[in-house]
């Protein structure tokens, strides 16, 4: 395939950006999106010319590094799957790709598609720890009986891995998707009682510092998460939310 992509190029945080022209040939079907990407880099190494700086680590759609706003669409037009899990025969052969960092006040851009997502880093932290009992009395964790309802929509709420498309899909920018997801992971279960409280009340201010928008349930975010993470964590974390409240 031979492919025109227009990539967006921004040296800094500072620096104000444009989309950049690209020509790609003979690209393979069978090529993921970032083996297309190295492709382009190690021509413009060899041209002498600045290669396009983006996120990538496993490349198996686990870390979430992989974050690219791919024609419109957070990690591009395929469903349940993250950038590096995105194949070249989702394209056509002459195609136009537009490739853009994920764009919200809490994600700055650090260069060209790398964004900064702390955010989410700080926002997990500000949720604490959970207690665990080292009296000498502690007992195993199978010992603790769990519904399989809850078990299955805390292991569903796991699986997040926190990549930011819910943010950047979402027309207000809102971390709900996110912050609902981690709340539940630990609601839904009997260890994360003893600081429920205290963890959904500094997950949420945390989140509104960092300043992201609120939820006004579009549905976009769940569409496009790579994980297919529910609407129904965010109902949960309001529910959490509102009783820690009062």
């Amino acid at each position: 395939m031979n492919l025109t992509l227009k990539i967006w190029r921004q040296k800094n945080a500072d620096d104000k950006g444009q989309l950049v022209d690209y020509k790609v040939t003979d690209i393979s079907e069978h090529m993921s999106f970032l083996e297309m990407m190295d492709v382009l880099n190690e021509q413009l190494i060899n041209k002498g010319e600045e290669p396009v700086a983006f996120d990538h680590d496993c490349r198996e759609g686990i870390c979430g590094m992989c974050s690219m706003y791919i024609n419109g669409e957070a990690h591009g037009p395929d469903r349940g799957i993250t950038t590096c899990q995105l194949h070249m025969r989702s394209f056509k052969d002459g195609d136009t790709i537009h490739i853009e960092p994920f764009r919200a006040t809490a994600f700055p851009v650090i260069k060209d598609l790398v964004v900064d997502r702390t955010a989410f880093d700080r926002i997990q932290q500000s949720g604490g720890y959970i207690s665990v009992n080292t009296s000498g009395n502690t007992q195993d964790a199978n010992a603790t009986p769990i519904s399989k309802i809850d078990a299955d929509k805390a292991m569903d709420a796991a699986t997040c891995i926190g990549c930011g498309a819910c943010v950047a899909t979402c027309k207000n920018s809102s971390a709900m998707l996110f912050v609902g997801a981690k709340v539940s992971q630990y609601a839904l279960l009997p260890q994360g009682q003893v600081e429920a409280t205290e963890r959904v009340l500094n997950m949420v201010q945390q989140m509104d510092d960092e300043g992201f928008g609120n939820c006004t349930n579009t549905g976009a975010c769940e569409v496009e998460c790579p994980k297919g993470i529910s609407l129904e964590n965010i109902a949960r974390m309001n529910r959490e939310f509102l009783k820690a409240s009062l």
